[in-house]
């Protein structure tokens, strides 16, 4: 039978991601979208358990899973909501947990890997990551608060480790690193922000901090100029493309456009 013709399947994808480039043994940093891969027999714990086989017991897999409705009401815009209930969403939002609390617009992929027994999540209340294997923990551990995307963040931890991002039906609006290289060009503003977290006791609290305005808006741009001057394996994983680079090529080329292209 013409394979063309089957569903993905999780042998057919490790097949098509092997067949990327990504490595066994090492870390990576998956965007991705389920629906883009078409309709996947078993779903989302196909295409992590296909991740898995490729990556083998000595790879770490890693997903963002942030909760940005766990932010200041002050600042929505989309929809914006009335002033009088500001008091209200900060009493009333529910602590973050990162066991407990789900991710939001991340899909169906990281929410699988989120859920996955022996997953570390990160503790930041609306920017954490989780990661399944053996770097997990040095990945996730200690995520502060005022440097959500920045150096000591799991993603400055994934660029020390030379981890790749995988590009797994997204586009590069989507990649997160990239906002590491807005905090090395030191021009972007900052903005108080805040979030619910757990007490010391455990009850729910209201915290503020400060930290780097992200604007992905021009990551398109930067994505459609990369691979001009930065390795990117391009490929067909199920129904969907795929994008594979180097997370630390990808942050330096984005830290060199950055001065010279955004106002």
């Amino acid at each position: 039978m013409n394979d063309s013709l089957l569903p993905p399947t999780r042998s057919s994808l490790a097949g098509q991601l092997s067949a990327l480039g990504v490595p066994p043994g090492g870390v990576l940093l998956v965007h991705g979208s389920l629906r883009a891969l078409g309709w996947v027999v078993g779903g989302a714990e196909a295409v992590v358990l296909a991740l898995r086989d490729v990556l083998g017991p000595d790879g770490t897999l890693v997903v963002p899973t942030h909760t940005p409705v766990n932010s200041d009401p002050a600042r929505w815009i989309n929809p914006p909501v009335p002033v009088e209930w500001w008091e209200v969403i900060r009493a009333e939002t529910p602590a973050f947990d990162p066991a407990r609390t789900p991710s939001r617009f991340m899909g169906a992929i990281a929410e699988q890997v989120r859920t996955w027994p022996g997953a570390r999540r990160s503790t930041h209340p609306q920017l954490s990551f989780a990661a399944l294997g053996p770097r997990a923990a040095e990945i996730t551990d200690g995520h502060a608060l005022d440097d959500g995307l920045g150096e000591t963040s799991p993603l400055g931890r994934l660029y020390r480790l030379g981890a790749d991002v995988l590009m797994l039906g997204t586009g590069w609006d989507t990649c997160t690193s990239l906002h590491l290289a807005e905090y090395r060009w030191g021009r972007v503003p900052r903005h108080t922000e805040g979030g619910a977290v757990r007490g010391p006791d455990g009850e729910q609290t209201w915290v503020t901090w400060e930290d780097v305005t992200f604007d992905a808006s021009d990551f398109e741009l930067i994505g459609a100029d990369l691979p001009e001057f930065v390795p990117v394996r391009t490929g067909t994983v199920g129904g969907g493309t795929a994008m594979l680079v180097a997370q630390a090529a990808a942050v330096d080329f984005a830290a060199r456009w950055l001065p010279l292209h955004r106002v």
